[in-house]
């Protein structure tokens, strides 16, 4: 049977899962925490704590910035011991809550038992309310605050929920281990997030090459089924194997087979797409009263000899997870946070994870060698891998010569920086990198003119 993908672009890397048989392990707690009130999409968090202040794990330390934005919690208890800039991976300053650690005590009324719990409250405005306060955001990536997805704008309305498991990125198994060893909770946290839709069907998206997910989340989904009508309209959808098939525009692509226009939100189309580990958090959320103070990630590489998949409390030095795992070894030249595809080199081994940090992938020289970067021949192989329809020879081109106006006008806004135009570039021109660049060049521009918009308009009134 053919399996459903995106219609245009799309590259095929060896997905290199060699993490996948490595169980989920809690990860030794750090003596302090680093937490960044900036880790999530729109405005940063506020501190609602003093350096000197006593903090348990799960207590608020931070509240929403605006109506865009997230709770952060204390992810250890302890004490406030600063609240300042600190350098976070790529060495920017960002406003970081110092907690040195004193032992691990947890606010009440947090559930940290195993009892599994079906039981999903009626009460969609309480729920929404859990969420919110659980300081719940995307964890497949863009780290969208999630109360705010599944509110949708007057006039919009959600058809479809997708849960997304597919985890394309090469390397990363976090989210296929939390499939397999949480996977009742998965599927709780996504009914969950269907009810608060208004009871929209719901596709758990998986990758073909993960049979064993596959496997079991359909035998938890007709297990719970029979306990509850609240688990009727799930199902689990078999997706090819591409990359980046879990982009969420292709995947409500391959879903729904309805594209999501430039500049618009998935939900214009009638979708909401929500991570597995966001389905998760969102259990232990309303179901456990648990906020999001840990996560998943794999830390993995040929050159690595110590794969895991870890429980990782927000705000741990990278450096001290690495050194977990018997520090880094001599042939590894590079850490990426993240996947090799869209994963960022790290610069600051001492900057801390966040909530959607999902991997650290160790490479070696010959992994992160570039070629010699040679003339476009206009072979367009770059625009047939580009799952957006863009050019990206042309937009490399404007890019470089800083012209604003065009990359605009040629969507370069639009890209995802999937890195499908660079993996697919035989004259090794650093494409990725380019367009990066005018991208941002171009969002400025849009911002600026929406903030000359609205001030005109206001003044206007």
């Amino acid at each position: 049977m053919r399996k459903p993908t995106f219609s245009i672009g799309g590259v095929h890397p060896h997905d290199s899962k060699i993490s996948r048989e490595c169980r989920v392990e809690p990860m030794p707690l750090p003596d302090s925490a680093y937490i960044a009130v900036a880790q999530h999409i729109g405005a940063p968090a506020k501190p609602l704590v003093a350096v000197g202040d006593k903090v348990k794990v799960g207590q608020p330390i931070a509240e929403p910035g605006g109506f865009v934005s997230a709770f952060i919690h204390a992810s250890v208890s302890g004490t406030v011991k600063s609240i300042a800039p600190r350098a976070d991976l790529a060495g920017n300053p960002v406003m970081t809550i110092e907690i040195a650690r004193e032992g691990d005590e947890w606010m009440e009324g947090i559930d940290l038992s195993d009892t599994l719990v079906t039981e999903i409250p009626d009460d969609n405005k309480a729920i929404l309310d859990k969420i919110r306060l659980g300081g719940i955001v995307g964890l497949g990536g863009a780290t969208f605050p999630t109360h705010v997805k599944l509110s949708p704008p007057p006039g919009s309305k959600c058809e479809r929920l997708i849960i997304n498991g597919c985890e394309c990125e090469p390397y990363l198994t976090s989210d296929f281990r939390c499939l397999l060893e949480k996977g009742e909770q998965v599927v709780i946290g996504a009914a969950i997030l269907k009810q608060v839709l208004g009871g929209v069907p719901c596709t758990v998206a998986i990758e073909e090459n993960k049979p064993e997910a596959i496997a079991h989340i359909g035998e938890v989904i007709a297990r719970l089924r029979k306990q509850s009508p609240k688990y009727d309209g799930i199902e689990v959808m078999v997706m090819k194997m591409r990359y980046p098939q879990g982009g969420e525009k292709q995947l409500i692509d391959a879903v729904m087979h309805r594209q999501v226009g430039s500049g618009a939100l998935p939900i214009s189309v009638g979708a909401v797409v929500q991570n597995v580990g966001t389905a998760l958090a969102v259990y232990d959320a309303v179901l456990k009263n648990k906020p999001l103070v840990d996560n998943t990630l794999t830390v993995t590489g040929e050159c690595f000899p110590h794969q895991a998949n870890l429980l990782v409390r927000v705000g741990t030095p990278l450096r001290t997870i690495l050194e977990h795992l018997g520090g880094i070894p001599d042939e590894a030249v590079k850490v990426i946070s993240g996947g090799p595809m869209m994963g960022k080199a790290v610069a600051n081994l001492d900057a801390a994870t966040l909530k959607g940090t999902s991997a650290l992938l160790l490479l070696t020289e010959k992994q992160t060698a570039r070629g010699e970067e040679g003339p476009c021949i206009r072979c367009g192989k770059c625009a047939e891998a580009c799952p957006m329809g863009l050019e990206p020879f042309l937009l490399q081109k404007l890019s470089r010569i800083g012209d604003v106006e065009a990359l605009e006008a040629n969507a370069a806004q639009d890209c995802i920086e999937c890195g499908c135009c660079l993996y697919s570039c035989p004259a090794n021109i650093p494409l990725l990198d380019i367009i990066r660049l005018g991208k941002a060049d171009a969002m400025k521009a849009i911002r600026e003119r929406a903030a000359a918009a609205k001030a005109a308009a206001e003044a206007a009134k």
